[in-house]
């Protein structure tokens, strides 16, 4: 379903293969449904109410998004994801298939989310921040064993931060900018470095701006 204009209230909101919730706002240039090459069950794009989708983006079909959604623009979400209520997520980044994705996620510009990765309600992932899911690129078997990390309820990741495959992103963790993360983080701890190592519980972390005593307490 290849939509060159933008969607009002007046055109079906459900079709074969692509059903959009009502309240929706669609840029020219976008593709909803789009039909992998990968064999699965369920080609159906499902998209709930208030979606803001930018122009540019391509939504693959056998995906499910809960209600506003909003993308900025070159966006790519791949097929078999499925992905909670608020999703945002910014300028060139990519969700590969096969993701679960919790309500209120914040993904900005030019982050990569690799495949069968794991995401809970209220993480942020600053721009640039790469995800890995393949222990031994090249291996015979690393399609067997491919699993991107879990990431925890509200934990926060820094700018170009890396995360490798079957690693746990504790709760309310903050990742700093730059970090590669190669072992489990725990939760409401600050971890910063390559590779990463916890520098301090969250809630002792001080502003230096003054504008709050602790901004993670």
């Amino acid at each position: 379903m290849r939509l060159g204009d933008r969607l009002s209230e007046s055109w079906p909101r459900w079709s074969e293969e692509v059903r959009l919730g009502p309240g929706h706002l669609i840029d020219p240039g976008v593709l909803l449904g789009y039909r992998t090459g990968r064999t699965i069950d369920d080609y159906r794009l499902t998209i709930g109410p208030g979606a803001r989708v930018r122009s540019g983006t391509v939504i693959h079909g056998g995906t499910t998004i809960g209600a506003d959604l909003e993308t900025g623009h070159n966006v790519v979400i791949r097929e078999q994801n499925t992905i909670g209520d608020g999703f945002s997520i910014w300028s060139n980044s990519v969700v590969d298939y096969g993701c679960a994705i919790g309500s209120a996620v914040k993904v900005h510009c030019n982050v990569y989310i690799a495949q069968f990765t794991v995401i809970e309600d209220d993480v942020f992932l600053a721009p640039g921040v790469a995800i890995a899911n393949d222990l031994h690129p090249g291996c015979p078997f690393s399609q067997q064993c491919m699993r991107g990390p879990l990431i925890k309820k509200g934990a926060q990741i820094g700018m170009s931060a890396t995360l490798l495959p079957f690693i746990s992103v504790g709760e309310r963790a903050v990742i700093g900018a730059g970090s590669v993360v190669t072992r489990d983080v725990p939760a409401y701890t600050v971890v910063c470095g390559n590779p990463a190592r916890v520098l301090r519980d969250v809630r002792e972390v001080r502003c230096i701006k003054e504008y709050i005593d602790r901004p993670y307490a």
